[in-house]
This record gives structure tokens, sequence and C-alpha cells, in this order.
């Protein structure tokens, strides 16, 4: 597992800190997936490639940590579930000063489009690896993505909102 971890150790670590808003949910959620993938190692078929099922074990605990946090009490004081999902798209994401904006914009979509620009533009995966790690068709990889496209364009010239 060393060897894994020397080997993918950071680019899963910049995976995280794109997901996360904060350093140390990043932190969380890397430990958690290498911890995740060390039980789960058995299950790995090393016929496949190593780094899309490490980076599907990262997404699924990411995305189980949301759901936890969607059920929080602290949480639950919204009146409306479109209110709650306001406050957690205000949460800024990590992003150099020259991207703001488009930090900004990407962590402002839906979370089905905003993990595929993440896994597919950040983390240079094609649609076919992407497809993999999200569990869906590589058509739905590419609908997602030019609908996130689509979306981005619009806030970016027209400043328009992305929650509506």
């Amino acid at each position: 597992m060393d060897q894994y971890i020397r080997q993918y150790g950071r680019r899963l670590y910049g995976l995280c800190r794109t997901l996360c808003a904060s350093p140390h949910d990043a932190d969380d959620l890397y430990q958690d997936t290498w911890l995740k993938a060390v039980k789960a190692f058995e299950q790995y078929d090393s016929a496949r490639p190593f780094e899309p099922w490490l980076t599907r074990i990262c997404v699924n605990t990411y995305r189980s940590s949301l759901r936890r946090l969607a059920r929080s009490p602290i949480f639950n004081g919204f009146s409306t579930t479109e209110e709650k999902e306001s406050a957690l798209n205000r949460v800024p994401a990590p992003a150099k000063p020259d991207y703001l904006p488009l930090y900004e914009a990407i962590d402002s979509l839906p979370e089905k489009l905003r993990v595929t620009v993440v896994l597919f533009y950040f983390e240079d995966m094609d649609i076919h690896t992407t497809a993999q790690v999200l569990g869906v068709p590589p058509g739905t990889v590419k609908s997602r993505l030019n609908k996130a496209r689509s979306k981005l364009k619009e806030v970016l010239l027209d400043g328009a909102d992305l929650s509506l």
C-alpha cells in the first residue's frame, strides 16, 4: 500500500482539496479515503487501473459526508431544501486568486455537475474513466459536462445565479 500512497497520494490530496471547501475537510477526506482503500484492498481487481478505483472511493466518501452533513441538526434549521442548498453552495472553494470567479461558479453548480467537472477537468480523467468512477454511462458524463459548460458560460458572462 505504501507504493500506492507514494504514487497516487499527491494527486488524491489535490482531488480532496478541490472537492472540499476547507483544508481541514480535505485532510479528513484524504485520510478516510486511504483508510477505506486499505480496508477494501482485497476487493481491488489488479487487472484494472488503481487510480479510478481510488478516485471512486474518494468521491463516494465525499458524497457520504455531504449526505451526513445534510442530515445534521445544524443544517435542519432551514425552512426549505432550496435554502439549505443555497447555504451549502455559498461555501467558498479553495481557489487561486486568478481563477476565483471560475471556482466560485463551479462550486455553485449542482453536485452531479460539479463532481463531473472536477473529475474531468481538474483530475484530467477522460470520459470513460470519469463514467467508471461515477458509475454512469459515458453519454451521461458528456451530457453533464455540456450542461455544466452552458451554466458556467451563463454565470460567468451574464452574472446569473446558478442556484435557480
